[in-house]
């Protein structure tokens, strides 16, 4: 497994992470509690040592099971969580001082630990003022109750604001071959500043993984294709056809068309770990394989230039 540094923050993490939205079970489809467990587990056991989560995903559903799942080998491993979309709030965005604290006891408690390892905003709040979230951060981060402070779907200048209010360590944006968005601004500004950057949506709500043929329809609690533009003509074609390029990379490793994907994102410039989903322990173990082996600059090549064709047109 390759690993990064997260910034300055001194924590060092896995290439290829877990992302739990899955798991929560009230957006992707069912889940199995019993595999997710196990999946988390084979995950970690072949070499990922970062697992990210959230309150939201499944109303705390989610931490619950990554706390299940890291009982016994916690010290071993970093986990990731988030607020500011509470649970018991009025607000469907909150990040005053008053709600922080309540949710990073709320998901100590649903973790099953004393801390965690990178705690972060998940999306702005319009009524607060950044001052005061970073500043309550601040001083849980000095409390021993979280090591490294980051934030997720915020612009340069919530970046900046953040920046100018305490210490930031990472940014996690959504990013993916079929997602490039952030190349414009943040990534760039996150290189500049050293702020780690933990990608999700790497494989593209599983379009990447090469599974859909034909546009899917939303079944059984499934509803990315209600969200993900790339579900639907046009886009969903011309993803089909990134896929071709992808495809012949993989087959010439003998390797799953999703660890192209996933290698390409964790082999861009300033990204530190690209977040992939799973509910199975098959899954988990595919992915974490992506993170022993690395797309030539040839291949990375070859991929921007399909990608500067398909999307050109």
């Amino acid at each position: 497994m390759r690993f990064n540094q997260l910034g300055d923050s001194g924590i060092k993490v896995s290439a290829v992470a877990l992302g739990t939205w899955a798991m929560g079970g009230d957006f992707w489809g069912r889940i199995d509690e019993s595999k997710c467990i196990d999946a988390l587990n084979a995950g970690l056991d072949s070499g990922i040592n970062l697992i990210d989560t959230a309150p939201i995903y499944g109303s705390g559903y989610s931490e619950e099971i990554v706390g299940k799942a890291v009982k016994g080998r916690r010290k071993d491993i970093i986990l990731a969580t988030k607020c500011g979309l509470p649970l018991n709030s009025s607000r469907s965005r909150d990040l005053t001082r008053k709600t922080v604290i309540q949710e990073i006891n709320e998901s100590l408690k649903r973790l099953q630990t004393d801390y965690i390892d990178i705690y972060q905003v998940h999306w702005p709040d319009p009524d607060t003022d950044i001052a005061e979230t970073m500043g309550v951060l601040t001083d849980i981060k000095a409390s021993g109750k979280i090591r490294a402070i980051g934030v997720s779907n915020q612009n340069i200048d919530q970046l900046k604001q953040y920046m100018s209010n305490g210490r930031l360590d990472s940014v996690q944006p959504q990013y993916s071959l079929l997602e490039r968005e952030i190349e414009g601004d943040i990534l760039p500004f996150c290189r500049e500043n050293n702020l780690g950057v933990l990608t999700y949506g790497s494989l593209g709500a599983g379009m990447l993984t090469g599974k859909f043929k034909t546009p899917p329809v939303a079944a059984d609690g499934d509803k990315r294709a209600m969200f993900y533009p790339f579900f639907t003509e046009p886009l969903f074609g011309k993803a089909l056809e990134l896929l071709k390029t992808l495809e012949t990379i993989a087959e010439s490793h003998s390797k799953p068309v999703s660890h192209v994907a996933i290698n390409w994102v964790s082999q861009q410039p300033g990204v530190t770990a690209a977040l992939v989903g799973c509910k199975n322990p098959r899954q988990a173990v595919e992915n974490a394989d992506a993170g022993e082996w690395a797309l030539s600059d040839e291949e990375l090549r070859v991929i921007r230039d399909a990608l500067n064709r398909i999307y050109a047109e």
